[in-house]
């Protein structure tokens, strides 16, 4: 049964969103493990919403142990398409200032010890070119802009392994990449929302210019320019849920990206497969060792 079309994972700051009225919170187990917290339902401009808090409520889960696969898939499983996330970021570029929001185009991918897709043990090789879903990303622009929120269209995210924050090696390393951001917890969440066929794409909210302005960078500063980030983003929140074009999911590319994407043959994917890779392969394979045509 369907519970939601709009998810919002909530990053850094965001643990909680003004304004939702919660409906119901869900514990959902899933074949990836448990997910960062319950999942708040919630009416919201009069939209069904699932809130997720990507690092626990308490924030107690560091980015390399979030369980976004688990994340993921209990989303999907609720029915949601479009994946409006929040993430508090260091700025590579001198022109995206701290307190300045970005909607990234683009990813490169720095982590090392990430789970970073659903297939273990079948082969799928999604086109991850457009990392982050245009439809969704000119809604985000949009709606920040409107808020009057100082936004960046487009730009290349660096998600980096951390806990800690850059060395000044690494900073200059990734601004000689011509990145623009970077982060903690775009990778694998991404490229599992692209495996799960969901719209996905993050406001990038900027706090600090990393350390490659001579700037150290600390959680104290970090900290007061996330919360002014986040007052905003509240409000932005308002703007954005109606304005996610309901009812065009079917035209979004994001929608079959696993068409073409599985290689094992299908003889091979059975019964043994369906718990886990039913929700996101049911339309492709019967599980009796057969391929769908529709």
């Amino acid at each position: 049964m369907k519970k939601a079309d709009i998810a919002i994972i909530g990053g850094s700051g965001l643990d909680k969103i003004d304004g939702m009225v919660p409906v119901e919170e869900l514990e959902i187990e899933t074949p990836f493990g448990t997910p960062s917290d319950k999942i708040i339902i919630a009416d919201y401009s009069g939209r069904r919403v699932a809130f997720l808090p990507r690092h626990g409520r308490f924030h107690q889960i560091p980015p390399t142990h979030v369980p976004y696969a688990a994340n993921i898939w209990a989303l999907k499983s609720l029915g949601v398409f479009w994946v409006v996330t929040f993430s508090a970021v260091g700025s590579l570029n001198k022109d995206m200032a701290p307190e300045h929001f970005c909607v990234p185009d683009q990813i490169i991918d720095r982590t090392r010890h990430r789970k970073d897709s659903f297939f273990d043990d079948l082969v799928a090789h999604v086109s991850f070119a457009e990392p982050f879903n245009a439809q969704l990303r000119k809604v985000l622009c949009e709606a920040c802009r409107a808020e009057g929120v100082t936004t960046h269209d487009g730009g290349t995210y660096v998600c980096m392994e951390g806990p800690a924050f850059s060395t000044r090696a690494e900073s200059q390393t990734y601004r000689m990449l011509h990145a623009d951001l970077v982060g903690m917890t775009a990778v694998p969440e991404a490229k599992l929302a692209m495996e799960a066929e969901m719209a996905y794409a993050t406001v990038a909210q900027i706090t600090d210019y990393d350390c490659w302005l001579d700037e150290v960078v600390t959680v104290d500063e970090v900290i007061r320019r996330m919360s002014n980030n986040v007052a905003h983003v509240h409000r932005v929140i308002q703007r954005l849920i109606p304005m996610i074009p309901l009812g065009t999911e079917a035209e979004n590319p994001a929608s079959h990206a696993l068409s073409c994407a599985l290689t094992t043959n299908p003889a091979y994917i059975g019964e043994r497969h369906r718990a886990k890779y039913g929700l996101l392969l049911g339309k492709y394979v019967d599980f009796e060792g057969h391929r769908i045509h529709d």
